[in-house]
């Protein structure tokens, strides 16, 4: 019975637990005694009552959002428990607004600001080891969402998808004799997808070929996807699996072969890589054929696909002609490997495997919220098996459960690899993770303006001066978390 559906999630926290994540008392040992047992959870659906739920924007324009709400109004409505639109900023500051009654119900975002929220209690405890999804979310991802507390571990959110940036490209504008000229190994995979070295050398032929074409084109300003340059050679955000914030790795190892392979591919593009323009105008730009390649992530596979779509129809394919063309040409694979030398003009280099930074989607539910039962219940229904496929199918993420990513296979499954391998490096779950964008985006967009800079006027000419830059970055990031605040 679906009215008795939170007493499968039933909970006894200790009272120190009803504000929120987080505890000031003893609350136990263990994972499970902290998950099982948090007394706001009473095992009654509150009947009649309205949820806000604040989804992401895409998932809204895509119109997957309506599809859930309406497949979990249906389920239901004979509690009269109904789910809408909290109709507020994707990026909310809970924080701030939810203490005054402005905040959603349930809330849908990325692991580290939801985690910015537990620590401030702002966000409630799940019993998820109760949950549909629980078994079969690995334990990196549930890791994403947990916070300890006097030597218990709490779970603040249910991850969704799995976030890490993918390579994009046109199959349609590879060269026609790619085979002969691109395929040194003959496997059947083009050169410039499978490293970075064979990536720089076709964008160079390429926009020699036609200077208003491109090959890779990517915005180095977006510190998510730069960042794992450094990851690839040594480089890391926090010490102690990302939870010593005193430790700041951005200039570790050889990291600054990374911010030399980002200052080569900066060469190759134009000026819209310094800021956020190549970010935002890439979809466009890689249906028109400007662009041949770039970064993101699998939940944006949607929105690519529609303007490959436009696109063609607008060169006169008929509807379904186009939605053809563009699902066999708009490929989303993994990242190519780079060389260890850092150095993408060598000639047959030794290939290391390329990191990235990446995150964990899910839902929390709100301390603020009068109606935490059938907000448990919309989460544990967004989560189910059914949903996280239609997501998938709508908007193209990679899902954290492993029985959908396993049925869907390729890139889904190959994320998990890559996540237990260590290729996709967690962003922090704590609150400090907030101070590294603004100063990495500084470091970045300086790197990327050397690329236009006459060589009298470079900042960055060798190893050693990108490892200065990175280690004055990594102070720069000190100083925000420990003298700003």
């Amino acid at each position: 019975m679906k009215r008795k559906i939170a007493m499968v999630l039933v909970a006894a926290m200790s009272l120190g637990l009803l504000n929120g994540c987080g505890s000031d008392g003893d609350s136990g040992d263990s994972k499970s005694e902290a998950s099982t047992t948090n007394g706001i959870f009473s095992g009654e659906l509150e009947e009649n009552v309205t949820i806000q739920v604040l989804e992401n924007d895409t998932a809204i324009s895509k119109g997957y959002f309506s599809q859930l709400i309406e497949a979990f109004n249906k389920e239901y409505e004979q509690y009269g428990i109904t789910a809408v639109d909290a109709n507020m900023d994707q990026y909310l500051d809970l924080a701030n607004d939810g203490p005054y009654g402005y905040g959603p119900d349930v809330l849908y975002q990325a692991n580290d600001v939801i985690m910015q929220y537990a620590q401030g209690k702002h966000i409630l405890p799940l019993p998820v080891e109760e949950m549909d999804c629980y078994s079969q979310i690995p334990k990196a991802a549930w890791q994403a969402y947990e916070v300890s507390v006097d030597g218990s571990t709490y779970t603040c959110g249910v991850p969704v998808n799995v976030q890490a940036p993918m390579l994009y490209y046109r199959k349609d504008l590879l060269p026609d004799n790619w085979k002969d000229n691109w395929d040194s190994n003959s496997n059947d995979v083009p050169d410039m997808i499978e490293d970075w070295n064979d990536m720089y050398n076709f964008s160079v032929q390429r926009h020699q070929e036609n200077p208003s074409q491109y090959g890779y084109m990517k915005s180095l300003y977006d510190v998510y996807f730069s960042s794992g340059f450094l990851f690839s050679y040594g480089g890391y955000i926090f010490g102690e699996n990302n939870t010593n914030p005193e430790d700041i790795g951005f200039a570790a190892g050889d990291s600054a072969k990374g911010a030399m392979v980002l200052s080569q591919l900066a060469g190759v593009m134009n000026e819209d890589c310094i800021d956020d323009t190549i970010t935002t105008n890439a979809y466009s730009k890689l249906a028109d054929g400007t662009y041949f390649a770039t970064l993101s992530t699998p939940d944006t596979y949607s929105t690519f696909y529609d303007e490959l779509v436009n696109a063609y129809v607008g060169q006169g394919k008929a509807q379904d002609e186009a939605e053809e063309m563009a699902k066999e040409n708009l490929v989303m694979t993994g990242l190519p490997k780079l060389p260890e030398s850092g150095n993408l003009t060598e000639d047959d280099p030794k290939l290391v495997d390329s990191k990235s930074m990446g995150g964990v989607n899910g839902y929390a539910i709100s301390s603020y919220t009068k109606y935490p039962n059938a907000c448990l219940a919309f989460v544990n229904f967004a989560t189910s098996y059914e949903m996280i496929m239609l997501r998938n199918e709508t908007l193209g993420i990679a899902p954290a459960r492993e029985d959908a990513a396993a049925d869907l296979g390729g890139l889904s499954k190959s994320m998990f690899d890559e996540l237990d391998k260590g290729n996709i490096v967690l962003m922090p779950s704590i609150k400090e993770v907030s101070q590294i964008w603004t100063p990495g985006q500084t470091f970045f967009t300086d790197l990327a303006k050397d690329a236009f800079r006459s060589e009298s006027e470079k900042k960055y000419k060798d190893l050693d001066s990108m490892k200065a830059g990175l280690e004055d970055m990594c102070i720069q990031i000190h100083d925000a978390i420990y003298t700003l605040e």
